[in-house]
């Protein structure tokens, strides 16, 4: 049967956390599925994320409750699945006299370890900041705080192996594909999906369509689907820095400003911190969003409030930004604005359509169970369920990374754990039955391999040099230009070769 017989039970438009998520579940279930994503996968809002499992504790302020027990009792679901590309990290909330009294953030940080069911995690606890080690880096007048857990996820690998399950269970991952018009023809939508590489277009029809994509979900609805009568979205930016590490030790900081809103401070790729996030109101436009220079200089000055080493522009070595679509609820601001997810069904009769409002990221998972509950497509099955690399005890990364080393004697404690971390149990598949470094193939610096980068191109559907080294890792940090440009000739001469 030809691809133009071919009739997908779901065909899902975006391939960011939520439609990789959904892709999978799916997949999982025994459905035919395709998926199209007009960029990278995770290429816009999946990967500009803070890198992080959390329940949201400022949420709390805002009496999201719901959210923020169902984000908390996913966190440690999450990390099971993963322990890979996430762990456990204990933050550092300095009390900053004349903002949150201390009983407030005794109280909600009280109800941030109920609320959940936390089983995994350790709960809160006092830090004296003039003894504890994580008081050093901290300007004197911070003399007490508290501890409490959340966890860190690598967030554009969260996205690519969601999608590479979802294809291994059977789904058609199609990147570099947009969808440019859906129309219903009865109980079956017809999808015109036009290949961003020649501009050639191509038909494809399904039971049931999932808009899930992100930023772009009510342009797709105006524009490719012609259906404007849809829920306001609020696109709000969130920028980041990363700057030199400023701080020795492993914990990150939660960092209270005076404008009620928060900011992050955590260490990032060994010799980094990341700091963030802004929000502003993006506009009616999601694409390319940058982290201007106010925003940069809000972060640096916001955290300089708190270190004893002040940080500026000048120490900035990346920035990102993300645009996340919220739902508009008509809050004032954009940090007030609900972090909850939406989901509509659209279709009576005919062929349904579901769209994805809002979200994110430690939800993932359960937006893609409530997105199938919705369209009626049987039982849940993720909650169980590792990750491609993650079928390992959550306290078992030592472990793995000491048996690398064993069976590769050539790989350094660092390598070890890059690859590790990255691929899980599969590091073993992508280094093969290498007995020597140059069994890899050519050596890019920083560890980076030639038979690295073959699995990125051929497990995990990347195709540039900016896919490997900013998403599927971040050795986009440690390679200078010279090694970069080598990086994208290789995946030039695979094109030019396949």
């Amino acid at each position: 049967m030809g691809e133009a017989d071919t009739i997908y039970d779901l065909f899902v438009i975006g391939g960011g956390v939520n439609g990789c998520g959904i892709a999978r579940d799916a997949a999982g279930r025994g459905l035919s599925v395709a998926l199209a994503e007009m960029g990278d996968l995770g290429g816009a809002t999946s990967s500009a994320s803070s890198k992080l499992f959390h329940g949201g504790l400022r949420y709390l302020e805002y009496y999201e409750f719901r959210l923020v027990r169902e984000a908390l009792r996913e966190r440690e679901v999450l990390l099971a699945a993963m322990p890979h590309i996430a762990r456990p990290m204990r933050f550092v909330l300095p009390h900053h006299k004349g903002l949150r009294p201390h009983w407030l953030l005794r109280l909600g940080l009280f109800l941030y370890d109920h609320l959940g069911g936390r089983k995994i995690l350790p709960a809160t606890r006092r830090v004296d900041l003039r003894r504890d080690p994580a008081g050093e880096p901290l300007q004197d007048r911070f003399t007490a705080g508290f501890e409490y857990s959340d966890c860190w996820v690598d967030d554009a690998r969260l996205v690519v192996l969601n999608a590479r399950d979802a294809a291994m269970r059977g789904a058609r991952i199609m990147t570099r594909a947009k969808v440019t018009r859906a129309r219903r023809h009865g109980d079956v939508w017809e999808i015109s999906v036009e290949d961003q590489r020649n501009g050639a277009t191509a038909i494809h029809r399904a039971r049931r369509l999932v808009n899930a994509a992100g930023p772009w979900v009510a342009h797709v609805l105006d524009e490719a689907l012609a259906l404007p009568d849809h829920a306001a979205v609020r696109l709000v930016r969130g920028s980041h820095i990363v700057v030199p590490r400023i701080f020795d030790h492993g914990q990150p900081y939660i960092l209270q400003g005076g404008d009620g809103r928060i900011v992050f401070a955590m260490p990032y790729e060994q010799d980094y911190t990341l700091i963030g996030t802004t929000e502003a109101d993006q506009g009616d436009d999601p694409a390319d969003p940058r982290c201007s220079e106010k925003e940069a200089a809000y972060l640096c000055a916001f955290v300089s409030e708190y270190f004893d080493r002040p940080v500026t522009l000048t120490d900035v070595v990346w920035r990102f930004s993300g645009v996340r679509p919220l739902v508009d609820d008509g809050a004032s601001s954009a940090t007030e604005a609900t972090r909850d997810y939406v989901l509509t069904r659209d279709g009576g009769d005919g062929a349904p359509l579901l769209n994805v409002f809002g979200g994110k990221i430690t939800t993932y998972r359960k937006l893609a169970e409530a997105a199938l509950a919705k369209l009626d497509l049987g039982d849940g099955w993720t909650a169980q369920a590792p990750l491609p690399g993650g079928d390992f005890p959550v306290d078992g990364l030592p472990a793995l990374i000491a048996g690398l080393r064993a069976d590769y004697p050539f790989l350094t404690e660092g390598w070890a754990a890059r690859l590790a971390r990255l691929y899980g149990t599969e590091a073993r598949a992508v280094l093969g039955n290498a007995r020597a470094p140059a069994d890899l193939g050519r050596d890019f610096g920083a560890t980076l391999t030639e038979a690295e980068l073959g699995w990125m191109a051929d497990k995990e559907f990347a195709e540039t040099a900016e896919d490997a080294l900013w998403r599927r890792t971040k050795l986009g940090l440690q390679l200078d230009e010279t090694a970069a440009r080598a990086v994208a000739r290789w995946f030039d001469s695979r094109k030019e070769a396949a």
